[in-house]
Formats: C-alpha cells, sequence, structure tokens
C-alpha cells in the first residue's frame, strides 16, 4: 500500500516516526480557541491572526485530503553538569544544532517528490514545518506520533519528547493511522517542576509565565516579578522535559545537524554581552538563536548574570549600562546589578542614572538602587 511505502520512506530520510491522519477540523480546536480567549498566547499576535486556517484546515488547503506527520529526535547526550563550572547560561536543547526549519524541510520536500513519483498521478503537496497556520501537535497527536502530555508537548514511548514535528499535506486518500491513548497518568512531576508556576492545570500552558515564551517570543522587557525565577535560562528552556520519566532512557539524536555547536552547550555567558550586532548574526548564522534577536538575547544573558550574582561579571555588566546602545538591554543591565548588591554595582548605577537619557532604563535603575 502507498501509504506504507510512504511511511517507509520517511524512516529512511532521517525520519524516527512517521504516521498519517486525515484533514479534518481538530479535536482540540475548542480548546485552542479557548486558550486565545484567555489571552494565554501573550504576544504571539500570529495565532490570533491565523486561527480560522489552524481550526479549518480543509478550507485553508480545499485540496487536501491526508497528512503525513514526522518527528525528528534532536535529543544528545549533554546534561546540565556541564554549568557547574564557569559563568554559564542555559540554551534549549533544540537549539544547539543547525536551524531545524531547514534539516526538516529538506527531509519533507524530498518526501513529497517520493510521493509524486510512486503515486501515478498528479499529486499536490505542501510542507509546513513550525512556520504556516498548523497545529503541529493536534496533527501529530491524530496520526500516532504521540500523545498530549501534561507539559503540552507530544510524548512518544519510543523518543520521548525531544523530536521536532514536521507535516506533508497531500491531495491524496491515505489509510489513516490511530491515536495513542494518554501514558501521563498521575504523574505531575512536569507541573511541579515549573519555576514560573506556567502551568494553569494538566494539559494548559500560560505562556506569558513560560521561561520559553520570555526568553525568545517576548519581545520587550521581561516582568520584573519573573526575571528572578528564571534561572540562567537564556534562550528557552527544557525543564518541563528534563523531569519527564519518558526522556530518561532516549537514545541520542542520529541527525548530526543537531548535535551541540562550539560553545552552545552551557555557554560562558560574560563575552556574549560584548556581541556587535554582525557578531551576533555571524556567531548565531543558521540557528534558532537568531529568531531572539540580539536585543533579546542580551537581555537574557543580563537576567541570567543577575541571577547567578557573580561579582566577576560586573564589570561587562557595569559597560553594558553605560555603553549599550539599546535600552531595553542597558535596563536588563541594570536589574543584574541590583540583583548583585555590591557597593561598585550601586556606584555605577547612581553614576549612570544621572546621565541617562531614556525613561524605561531610568525607572530600571531606580528600582535597582532602591
Amino acid at each position: 500500500m502507498l501509504a506504507q511505502r510512504i511511511k517507509a520512506q520517511g524512516t529512511d530520510l532521517g525520519f524516527d516516526l512517521v504516521g498519517i491522519s486525515p484533514v479534518h477540523p481538530p479535536t482540540h480546536g475548542e480548546s485552542f480557541a479557548g486558550w486565545l480567549r484567555r489571552g494565554y498566547h501573550g504576544e504571539m499576535e500570529y495565532m490570533t491572526r491565523t486561527a480560522e486556517k489552524r481550526l479549518h484546515p480543509g478550507e485553508f488547503l480545499p485540496w487536501a485530503r491526508s497528512v503525513v506527520s514526522v518527528a525528528l529526535n534532536y535529543n544528545t547526550p549533554h546534561g546540565r553538569e556541564a554549568e557547574a563550572e564557569g559563568i554559564r547560561g542555559w540554551i534549549s536543547r533544540y537549539a544547539w544544532g543547525d536551524d531545524y526549519h531547514d534539516v526538516m524541510q529538506a527531509k519533507l520536500t524530498r518526501l513529497l517528490e517520493y510521493v509524486r513519483a510512486e503515486a501515478g498521478t498528479e499529486v499536490q503537496g505542501r510542507v509546513f514545518v513550525d512556520a504556516g497556520p498548523v497545529l503541529d501537535r493536534e496533527a501529530g497527536a491524530r496520526a500516532g506520533i504521540g500523545w498530549y502530555g501534561k507539559n503540552t508537548n507530544l510524548l512518544s514511548m519510543t523518543i520521548g519528547s525531544f523530536f521536532f514535528l514536521g507535516e506533508l499535506f497531500l491531495s491524496l486518500d491515505l489509510e489513516w493511522d490511530r491515536p495513542i491513548r494518554d501514558r501521563c497518568g498521575q504523574c505531575r512531576l512536569c507541573l511541579d517542576a515549573c519555576p514560573t508556576n506556567a502551568f494553569v492545570g494538566p494539559y494548559v500552558l500560560d505562556a506569558r509565565k513560560c521561561i520559553s515564551y520570555l526568553t525568545i517570543e517576548l519581545k520587550g522587557a521581561i516582568p520584573r516579578e519573573l526575571r528572578p525565577l528564571m534561572g540562567n535560562h537564556v534562550f528557552g528552556c527544557d525543564i518541563c522535559q528534563d523531569v519527564c520519566p519518558y526522556n530518561t532512557k532516549v537514545k541520542p539524536t542520529k541527525e548530526q545537524a543537531f548535535h551541540p555547536r562550539e560553545g552552545l552547550h552551557a555557554p560562558e555567558l560574560i563575552p556574549l554581552l560584548s556581541l556587535s550586532e554582525a557578531e551576533f548574526k555571524a556567531k548565531f548564522a543558521g540557528s534558532p538563536i537568531l529568531r531572539a534577536k540580539r536585543r533579546g538575547f542580551l537581555r537574557n544573558v543580563c537576567v541570567a548574570l543577575g541571577n547567578l550574582k557573580r561579582p566577576e561579571a560586573m564589570p561587562a555588566l557595569i559597560r553594558t549600562l553605560q555603553s549599550e546602545p539599546d535600552p531595553l538591554v542597558r535596563g536588563h543591565a541594570a536589574w543584574a546589578l541590583g540583583q548583585i548588591r555590591a557597593p561598585e554595582a550601586e556606584a555605577a548605577l547612581r553614576a549612570t542614572g544621572s546621565r541617562e537619557t531614556d525613561p524605561t532604563v531610568r525607572e530600571e535603575i531606580e528600582s535597582a538602587i532602591s
């Protein structure tokens, strides 16, 4: 059968899991709509702009009959123990290597070419990798890739939750796979481990409190009350996945592109504060970290240094406060110096506050001194 050949080819291309589902309105559509109504998506306005397309894929792609969902493991055998030495931060595992959009897109495009060659008829198809109006987890769950975990990630018995999702919409009627039942049981390790209490309850995330949202999607100032809860996270988090029992014995990815680039696993933080715009783009070329942009990433670095409270970071933070062109970064540097609470830090805050022209930075300085 063509469906079985497509899944076998997907495996040959390197995908860890491949499943097929119909193009129907999402089973959890009302839950998604309610999530949006309650504002849990924060500043991710693209979610509301594309809501109707996500809820009605048959209208968005009227020719589509089936969805091939794929999962690609990105887990590598590196943990948080490397953070012990030096002044280091944490970058989410998914961003250690090359940009997953490029890797997945190439594989799915090859799968579409295979389908067109095998089908014996004209085939319409469209590839999506976390960059279109598609409810990826909904399609994956319906195709048997995994089930919704209480941390809102899809979970798989075989590859845990450290995997990327992608979809290939096809104009073919194919045999569908069955969903997998929820296997979380009474476990609530992920819910209890979240430092910012971002989970409203099982299966419901308030993104506005999520460290991944705060360090990647949020473009402005991080709410002051949440900063001390973020630890040394500078891009993403992983805590709710780290504690999940289904991730304890997962084999490392076979995809070399996802293995850590030099300096991205538990990076030294102080040198990152000196990156110019050009240096930032060069260092993270082809990396998901570019999504945060320089200003957002350096903002995060300042928060991490403030939480670590290491006096060695003061000279770099003072230079940032005094000479960084972006007020967002200057303001968070002021907060970090206030957390260190050293005489040198207070002196620098007072000296800089007298000549700072940006009102948001002045307010951060005043708060840091008080």
